[in-house]
């Protein structure tokens, strides 16, 4: 099959096993790797250690920010502002994500991390309601918009930037450590707020106490700023654009590529709702859960969380290796499946009051939320080919944790506080278990694969040649997808899924 100079331009690489040649394959650079991993990573820590103070301090913050009166709808009117900002993630997706596909993956990743830094900084400086009234509130959710705005092409970013760096047969668990820079974040901003709990008095930590973990971002920024400014291009990237200046008449714009690919959008966010639902549930909602809805110890809770996700971050690189071996799909869904089974008895658990049995239900939750954040860096990048990659995976998984991965905690507390049912939290894990299942159904196993429309990628030269000479399939899609033009059917090749 010929594939057109614009199917080529929409596609990057795309060769038939018969047709490569050692000359086409890429030979990882690994120190390079190891450096595009830890930016990325440290990236992503920054991002999460600002949600794991907000989470953490969300109690506090509403007395700081908020009008006196009921503790539970400043908790509520707190966790809105927290959700407010993902509502403008997708704009940062829409934003970056274009601009990441055009000029290169690893100049955008620098600029939002500027922007994370500057909107997390801002909120330590902002004074309380006490001092200006109306003007505190709404200054927190100016700076939460900014913080929003750049996160929209954080993660597409940093996955991408991974992934396309990354050797075929690796990729899980190179992917594996964004999670654990998402995980040691949230432990260095958690933390951070639970030792300010113990060594401060409530009302230090009122009056000035909160702030401290806002300011450490400048500091971080700063150095994840520089890591990222020392990167080069990924391989991917640069072999794809070297192509692509040549034709630059063949260029397509985003709705088009978007078109094309609107099934794997669609994937992608099924696999992110159930994938975000359980992260921020677990991380986010369950401190405030155990401290406001059962009356549990604020400190004792944050604690647990804490030591639930130090069990998580070995278990995730652990998870990322597994998942290169057994596969991509039978981590997700096996995920799924424990959800559906396991939230209920987990609540269970959580509703005892006990604090082992609480911790065995939070583990147990944590462990399941481990074969998402091992497998989802490697997967979603995959679903999409290298010009359109940045692109679609920032537009997808920014509009899915907005309408539904940053929406749990504000859903959830008040369908509890609504309704009175402690099990509320295991129900919305189940519903979106069912949608994680019926999306990875429908996704193609990528592990051990090149990423779509790139060329393979290995270790050394001899195992380039011994992938020449081998059988190992060298494209995800057996055929490339038709490219969809604005005045033409909306078609996509059979193999595509």
């Amino acid at each position: 099959m010929s594939i057109s100079s614009a199917d080529r331009a929409h596609l990057g690489w795309f060769k038939r096993r018969r047709d490569l040649k050692v000359d086409d394959i890429t030979i990882v650079d690994k120190s390079q790797l190891n450096r595009a991993v830890g930016a990325a990573a440290l990236g992503n820590a920054m991002e999460w250690f600002d949600f794991g103070v907000y989470g953490y301090l969300a109690v506090t913050l509403g007395r700081v920010f908020f009008p006196a009166g009921d503790p539970t709808a400043q908790l509520i009117a707190t966790l809105a502002t927290f959700t407010a900002a993902f509502l403008v993630r997708p704009l940062g997706g829409l934003v970056f994500g274009p601009l990441g596909d055009r000029y290169g993956r690893h100049k955008v990743l620098a600029f939002t991390m500027i922007l994370m830094a500057i909107g997390t900084f801002a909120i330590g400086l902002i004074p309380s309601y006490e001092r200006i009234g109306m003007g505190a509130p709404i200054l927190l959710l100016v700076a939460r918009l900014v913080q929003g705005f750049s996160t929209g092409g954080e993660y597409g970013g940093a996955a991408t930037f991974i992934a396309e760096y990354s050797t075929d047969q690796k990729r899980g668990f190179m992917g594996s450590w964004l999670e654990f820079g998402t995980l040691g974040g949230y432990i260095m901003g958690a933390g951070t707020v639970t030792a300010l709990q113990m060594a401060l008095s409530d009302a230090d930590m009122l009056a000035w106490g909160w702030r401290i973990p806002f300011l450490i971002a400048g500091p971080l920024g700063l150095l994840g700023l520089y890591m990222r400014l020392k990167l080069e291009e990924t391989p991917a990237f640069r072999a794809y654009t070297e192509e692509a200046d040549k034709r630059e008449q063949d260029r397509l714009p985003l709705t088009a590529l978007l078109r094309t690919h609107w099934r794997q959008l669609i994937k992608c966010m099924g696999l992110v709702l159930v994938f975000n639902v359980t992260d921020y549930m677990l991380l986010t909602y369950m401190p405030n859960y155990l401290s406001v809805t059962m009356g549990y110890a604020e400190s004792k809770g944050l604690l647990l969380i804490i030591l639930v996700m130090l069990v998580m971050m070995p278990l995730n690189v652990v998870g990322g290796a597994i998942s290169d071996r057994l596969g991509r799909r039978p981590m997700i869904i096996g995920a799924c499946t424990a959800l559906i089974l396991l939230s209920v008895p987990c609540m269970w658990l959580i509703g005892t009051g006990n604090d082992w049995l609480i911790f065995a239900g939070l583990m147990l939750l944590g462990v399941t939320l481990v074969c998402f954040t091992s497998s989802m860096p490697s997967t979603l990048p995959a679903l999409f080919y290298t010009p359109v990659r940045y692109s679609g995976l920032s537009i997808a998984f920014n509009i899915s944790v907005s309408l539904f991965g940053g929406t749990t905690p504000l859903g959830t507390a008040w369908l509890v506080s609504r309704t009175g049912d402690p099990l509320v939290p295991a129900y919305y894990l189940m519903g979106a278990a069912a949608i994680g299942i019926l999306t990875m159904w429908r996704v193609r196993e990528t592990a051990g694969m090149p990423l779509r429309g790139s060329p393979p990628a290995v270790e050394s030269r001899a195992e380039a040649i011994a992938l020449v000479r081998g059988d190992q399939p060298v494209t995800v899609d057996p055929t490339p997808p038709a490219l969809v033009q604005s005045n033409g059917p909306v078609t996509l090749a059979p193999g595509m899924a």
